[in-house]
């Protein structure tokens, strides 16, 4: 997600992480944290957060914390994490996507810096569509069925689109459909099965791009925004509650394609939400990479 955000809420991170009850026992109570569960925010349908969080709930986990996932949507996350009522979460775009929340909100929360750096709003179409660029959508909407399908209402993809591109393009004609993710992506795999022309709003890193045969359309006046970072955010209790992980996370980085290849075991490969078992797979193909994030 790249650009402006709605405003609407705000934020504080709780991170917070604890030795389960079996936990190791040789690990010094004031390194390991507090005696509580760290509580990772997810925002509800972005998929590269998703990804990032169930990876640290099971190398937390591995190393004896507790760690509890609470999905949500941006503006409830940010305002959680302000407040206390989570330790942090893992998909902060910056410096555009939710900047408007870091500005509001940034003496409650801590920036532990990008673990990727290759974020991108785009608008993507069918491999095969008969455009490359943005400027080329208006006048050719009816092959695109006068449609553009957004995701979810209050994201910072939907807002840019909304503020910037369709004016920006002269994309006034076109039916813009906010709905979420999932309807998006099950609108995308429909279409480029049965051959026909779509145009969605995508980001990357995102696994549709190596799940369905699609395209970024050229955005030559730069309404999507320039590639973004996506940061970690704590809470400010979080390096004083568990100095560890903080130490982990802070040091955090995976590359789109490393990503790519976790999102496609959780979403490409897997129908299902009991993601623990798939990235304990993923993880033990990738452990001397996963090992390092904890080193």
């Amino acid at each position: 997600m790249t650009t402006a955000l709605a405003l609407a809420g705000a934020g504080a991170l709780v991170l917070a992480g604890c030795a389960g009850p079996s936990g190791d026992a040789s690990k010094d109570s004031n390194t390991a944290g507090a005696d509580r569960p760290i509580t990772i925010a997810v925002f509800n349908g972005w998929d590269e957060g998703i990804a990032a969080s169930e990876l640290w709930k099971s190398v937390l986990e591995e190393q004896g914390y507790e760690v509890e996932l609470e999905y949500a949507e941006p503006a409830a996350v940010y305002t959680g994490l302000a407040n206390g009522d989570y330790d942090l979460t893992l998909d902060t775009w910056l410096p555009l996507t939710h900047q408007q929340y870091v500005e509001r909100f940034g003496e409650d929360l801590v920036d532990l810096g990008a673990w990727n750096e290759e974020a991108k709003l785009t608008i993507a179409v069918n491999e095969d569509a008969p455009i490359d660029s943005l400027t080329e959508l208006a006048e050719n909407a009816a092959l695109f069925d006068n449609k553009l399908v957004g995701i979810d209402a209050g994201s910072g993809l939907v807002t840019v689109t909304q503020d910037a591109v369709i004016p920006g393009y002269g994309l006034d004609s076109l039916d813009f459909i906010v709905s979420s993710t999932p309807a998006m992506l099950t609108e995308l795999k429909s279409a480029t099965d049965a051959g026909k022309n779509i145009a969605v709003t995508l980001w990357r890193p995102h696994w549709a791009y190596s799940a369905f045969p699609i395209k970024d359309l050229e955005d030559p006046d730069g309404l999507l925004g320039d590639a973004e970072g996506i940061h970690t955010t704590s809470s400010l209790a979080f390096q004083k509650d568990f100095p560890e992980a903080f130490e982990w996370l802070s040091n955090f980085a995976m590359d789109n394609e490393m990503l790519y290849s976790l999102e496609d075991a959780m979403f490409g490969e897997y129908d299902g939400d009991d993601f623990g078992p798939v990235v304990k797979d993923w993880i033990a193909a990738n452990q001397a990479w996963a090992d390092a994030l904890t080193s």
